[in-house]
């Protein structure tokens, strides 16, 4: 699943490419996509509205359209956006198209149909399932020692699958969470309260700067993200764990290794991720 490096690439590089754009009418061609309305609404609703800018939210793309509307976009596991010229062939998992003036179209393509969409007012954010419940950005200014202190505290569960809460830390998913576990020397399996003030500014500092990285390095493509040019992140050549299993650790070159937690594949260093009781 794209995560907040990936999602944030796509928003800039539609802004690069569609904001200011007009859409003339839309096609919908798998209706289950549509949450909130109709896909015939849909359609009505978007005919003639310019795209003002692309914002994101978590891991969330937000189109703010004039008419004081958004359409919201989750992209899931393979979701994509893709700008064709009018009259090129569809592919099959072309799902929902833009028409642009100017001759072109702004294609959603998504191999597994998981992508979803919704079409509401401006201000109405919390209305879409999950995204009035997202936890602060990984940001110096967002994410402060003092909040993430706090929840931690609070928490009886492992770590890993307290990153992974979006309501807790917005736009962290399974790679960037073993990354910065491994950064912190944490292990994923680690109870929450039970990590020292010293650890959870490192935690802290390692989320924003590995994010960060990550953008300047247009996100990670471990399988088949692209961004919205069509192209590869670059990131995946600076992962230190994750789809590392068996290769020496980078920093006392023990054998990575994987284990399930919270049902998710897992990747760490036994030696220098260890368990705390």
């Amino acid at each position: 699943m794209p995560e907040l490096p990936e999602v944030e690439t796509v928003k800039r590089g539609l802004n690069e490419l569609v904001k200011g754009s007009t859409i003339e009418h839309a096609d919908v061609r798998y209706p289950k996509m549509i949450q909130n309305v109709s896909a015939n609404d849909f359609k009505d609703r978007l005919k003639n509205k310019k795209i003002k800018r692309v914002d994101r939210r978590g891991k969330y793309l937000l189109f703010r359209l004039t008419g004081d509307m958004t359409l919201v976009s989750h992209l899931r596991m393979e979701g994509k956006y893709m700008v064709h010229k009018s009259g090129e062939p569809l592919d099959k998992h072309d799902y929902v198209i833009f028409h642009l003036n100017g001759d072109r179209e702004l294609r959603y393509n998504d191999t597994r149909k998981f992508g979803r969409m919704w079409l509401i007012k401006n201000g109405q954010e919390k209305t879409v399932s999950g995204l009035g419940a997202l936890g602060p950005e990984p940001t110096a200014k967002d994410l402060t020692f003092a909040y993430m202190k706090k929840i931690m505290n609070k928490s009886r569960g492992q770590i890993k699958p307290f990153l992974l809460n979006q309501s807790h830390i917005a736009g962290l998913g399974n790679i960037y969470t073993d990354e910065v576990l491994w950064m912190s020397k944490i292990h994923p399996k680690q109870k929450t309260n039970l990590i020292s003030d010293a650890k959870i500014k490192l935690l802290r500092k390692n989320i924003i700067n590995e994010i960060q990285a990550a953008i300047k390095g247009h996100g990670t493509t471990v399988f088949t993200y692209k961004n919205a040019f069509g192209k590869s992140g670059s990131f995946q050549h600076h992962l230190h764990v994750y789809h590392r299993t068996g290769k020496p650790c980078g920093r006392c070159g023990t054998p990575i290794k994987k284990i399930k937690v919270a049902q998710r594949g897992t990747h760490f260093c036994p030696k220098c991720q260890k368990l705390v009781k």
